[in-house]
């Protein structure tokens, strides 16, 4: 790809983004993520907001920015996050993962840029903040335009839904707008028009008050790792439903209208077992692949530990063992309410010779906006505009938790006009986003603009 200068301007901002280690979870990155905060913001102000500001939570600092042109014209706000999942393992990076570098794939013979965060959710979120500058320097812009930009997304959004309660008024707008997800590929796009909602829980298990000799006392006391096995085994039945009692009760078909809409994206299973390495697949019995993982929900192990795990061996029973539980809900399923019965189930099986201890983690309501909306309809045309191609109407497997409450709380829905692809190793080693996604992104979202304009009817 033949980038002119503005365009490689561009490059070099977005590699001093990239280059903030802007880990929410880990503490020992909290000044590097206020740095991020004051990036982001200082970016904002330079690129057009006529107001910036940097609300600082509990936790990790919100900001905000706006450029408010008239009254009577269409509000959009544009939500991202400038915080980034831990880089770990670090030793299977072909490179520094704070150390953007550009190089060309497969997928992306332009030329991708690889750093944590390209993709999730820096490079797409920057990909507004240009889109905005342009605008505002070619005096196109004929939305009113607020951001919100978060550091906590990547640690479930603590600080932000008292913020969307506090700054309600600040934050009226007339749609919300996101790219914090992926297309189906650079010659398909696509509008995600749901994503699951997320329950999430840590469950420890607790036995004997230390680690004991498992020859000594194998055989004859409760083994912590033995019973959260069995525990979670019994989480699924042979046809990989989930056996948590009422967990389907809400959950609704989906129209065979929406399956068609399914069939259009471009799927080979073969393809897809090598491209993650796996030589078949699993999943809930009478659903497609495609189906299970944006449509049905389900129950994962994400983690699990106990014991004596370094090399070597050691003959123990350990005291506790742990694991983390995630659930991907969808409508119309609440995650409190699958969390409750959760617990409850797992108390259920629990013997009473181990104690149980279930740690919550906040989470969200799945979410679905209509394709007759006007947001969905200049999303569309703008896709279409660009790309040449009508773009797919799809439901997206991750979780956006706030998302909902932009909803609940604002009473807004939110438009997801995702550049990424579902290949740029978004929290693992090399995550990348490439140029042709960057820049395309960029055309898309300011023919958004146009088209909402153009269609919005107060």
């Amino acid at each position: 790809m033949n980038l002119d200068s503005t365009q490689n301007n561009y490059l070099e901002q977005l590699k001093c983004f990239l280059e903030i280690p802007s880990i929410s979870a880990d503490s020992k990155y909290n000044q590097e993520v206020q740095k991020a905060a004051l990036w982001i913001a200082e970016e904002l102000k330079n690129t057009g907001c006529t107001k910036t500001e940097i609300t600082q939570t509990k936790r990790h600092p919100i900001v905000y920015g706006e450029r408010i042109i008239g009254n009577d014209l269409p509000t959009v706000l544009v939500y991202g996050h400038y915080d980034v999942q831990p880089p770990d393992p670090l030793e299977l990076w072909d490179s520094d993962p704070f150390k953007p570098i550009i190089k060309k794939t497969k997928i992306h013979p332009e030329g991708a840029i690889f750093a944590r965060g390209a993709c999730d959710d820096k490079g797409q979120l920057f990909v507004h903040v240009k889109a905005f500058e342009e605008m505002v320097a070619n005096n196109t812009l004929k939305c009113n335009v607020k951001f919100l930009i978060e550091g906590e997304e990547e640690v479930a959004s603590e600080s932000l839904e008292p913020y969307l309660k506090e700054r309600k008024k600040q934050l009226e707008a007339d749609i919300i707008l996101i790219s914090d997800t992926a297309m189906i590929s650079n010659a398909q796009p696509s509008i995600v028009t749901g994503l699951r909602g997320l329950s999430y829980f840590e469950v420890t298990l607790t036995g004997p008050s230390i680690d004991l000799h498992s020859g000594v006392y194998g055989g004859a006391v409760p083994n912590p790792i033995n019973l959260l096995s069995d525990l979670i085994s019994k989480l699924h039945d042979n046809n990989q439903k989930v056996t948590i009692p009422g967990f389907y009760d809400k959950v609704v078909e989906i129209s065979d209208e929406e399956k068609k809409e399914i069939s259009k994206v471009p799927f080979d299973i073969i393809d897809f077992n090598k491209s993650i390495g796996i030589k078949g697949i699993i999943g809930e019995s009478g659903y497609t692949t495609q189906e299970r993982k944006s449509t049905r929900p389900c129950l994962d192990v994400n983690g699990i530990w106990g014991g004596y795990i370094d090399e070597g061996s050691k003959t123990v029973i350990p005291s506790r063992a742990s694991a983390k539980l995630s659930m991907r809900l969808v409508p119309f399923q609440d995650w409190k309410e699958i969390g409750s019965s959760l617990k409850s189930y797992l108390e259920s099986l629990i013997p009473n010779c181990v104690k149980l201890d279930i740690k919550d983690f906040p989470g969200g309501n799945p979410y679905v906006v209509s394709r007759e909306s006007t947001g969905y309809k200049a999303a569309y045309l703008a896709y279409k505009d660009v790309f040449g191609v009508d773009p797919v109407a799809i439901r997206g497997g991750g979780s956006i938790p706030i998302v909902s409450n932009f909803e609940t709380v604002l009473g807004l829905k939110t438009i997801l006009m995702g550049f990424g692809l579902d290949s740029d190793a978004i929290h693992s080693p090399n995550e990348h986003f490439g140029l042709f996604n960057f820049f395309t992104g960029i055309e898309t979202v300011k023919q958004f603009y146009h088209h909402f304009s153009q269609l919005y009817h107060p």
